[in-house]
C-alpha cells in the first residue's frame, strides 16, 4: 500500500513540476520547493511574502525528507530543497543535487517530548517513557529527520530497547494527531511543530546534554532552471525579515551559541 501511495505521490509531483519548469521563459516566474512537512506553516508565510516582494510564484511540495529525496532522484527537477536537518540535505549533496555554494542555515530544530494535554500519563522526562504501559510513537528514522533524532536521543540515553513504540509515522504531523487523540501517550517532536497544537499537546523539555538539536539547511538544486531566482529565495529565507518570521513561528534562528555543539 505504501508503495502505491508513493508512486501516486511521485506522479502528482511530476505533474506539479511540469507546470513550473521553463518558468524563466514566462511572464510569471515560478519556484518549486521541496520542503519538510513540519515546516509548512512557516514556509507558507515566507512564500507569500517572497511572491509579493519579488513577483515570483512559490510552489511547495511538502513531505517527509526521505520521500522528497526519492522524488528528486526520479524527476531531477525542481529548484530548492529545505529538509528539517542536515542529514538528508547532505545525502542530496552527495548525489550531486545541491548547487555548490548555495547552502544556507536558517534555524534550529529542537526535539521535545510531546504528551496529550493535561499529561494524563504524568510523563516528566525521557526515563518515564520506559514505564510499563506507556505507549509512544516516533517518526520513521529513514524518512523524517525527527525520527532519526529521536532514535539517537533514546539510544544515547540507554533506553532505546526499553520503550514501547506502537507505531511510526512517515510525516511529523501524523505524530501530532496520534498523541492529541490518545493513540499514544507521548512522541518526540520538533518544538516548533507543536506551536499550533498547544491546546492539544503539552511540551516536556529534553535537557541539552540528552538532546539532539538539528540545524535547518536550505539550498538550490543543480537541476533548477533559474538558479538566480532560487538563490534569491534562499537568501530571503535567512535574511533579517525571514528570520523574524521563523521566530514568530516558534523557532530559534541560526546562529545561536546556546544551541551550537
Amino acid at each position: 500500500m505504501k508503495k502505491v501511495i508513493f508512486i501516486v505521490a511521485t506522479i502528482m509531483i511530476v505533474s506539479l513540476i511540469a507546470g513550473t519548469v521553463g518558468y524563466a521563459k514566462t511572464q510569471e516566474p515560478k519556484l518549486m520547493i521541496y520542503c519538510g512537512a513540519g515546516m509548512m506553516e512557516t514556509m507558507d508565510i515566507l512564500g507569500v511574502k517572497f511572491e509579493k516582494e519579488h513577483g515570483v510564484k512559490v510552489v511547495y511540495n511538502y513531505a517527509g525528507a526521505g520521500h522528497l529525496l526519492s522524488q528528486m532522484e526520479i524527476v531531477h527537477q525542481g529548484d530548492i530543497f529545505i529538509p528539517g536537518a542536515l542529514f538528508t540535505f547532505n545525502k542530496a549533496k552527495e548525489k550531486g543535487f545541491i548547487e555548490p555554494g548555495s547552502k544556507k542555515l536558517a534555524a534550529y530544530h529542537i526535539p521535545v517530548i510531546g504528551v496529550k494535554k493535561g499529561n494524563p500519563a504524568n510523563i516528566t522526562c525521557l526515563e518515564d517513557l520506559t514505564r510499563p504501559g506507556i505507549k509512544i510513537v516516533l517518526g520513521d528514522p529513514k524518512l523524517v529527520p525527527i525520527g532519526k533524532a529521536a532514535e539517537k536521543i533514546l539510544k544515547d540515553a540507554g533506553i532505546k530497547d526499553k520503550v514501547n513504540i506502537v507505531s511510526r509515522a512517515s510525516e511529523e504531523p501524523q505524530l501530532v494527531v496520534w498523541v492529541s487523540i490518545g493513540v499514544a501517550d507521548a512522541a518526540i517532536f520538533w518544538r516548533s511543530s507543536l506551536r499550533e497544537a498547544r491546546d492539544k499537546i503539552d511540551i516536556i523539555e529534553i535537557p541539552k546534554e540528552q538532546n539532539c538539536i538539528k540545524t535547518i539547511p536550505i539550498g538550490v538544486l543543480t537541476f533548477s532552471k533559474d538558479k538566480d531566482i532560487a538563490k534569491d529565495f534562499c537568501n530571503y529565507v535567512v535574511s533579517k525579515d525571514g528570520k523574524e518570521i521563523w521566530e514568530e513561528n516558534g523557532y530559534i534562528v541560526y546562529p545561536n551559541p546556546k544551541y551550537e555543539k
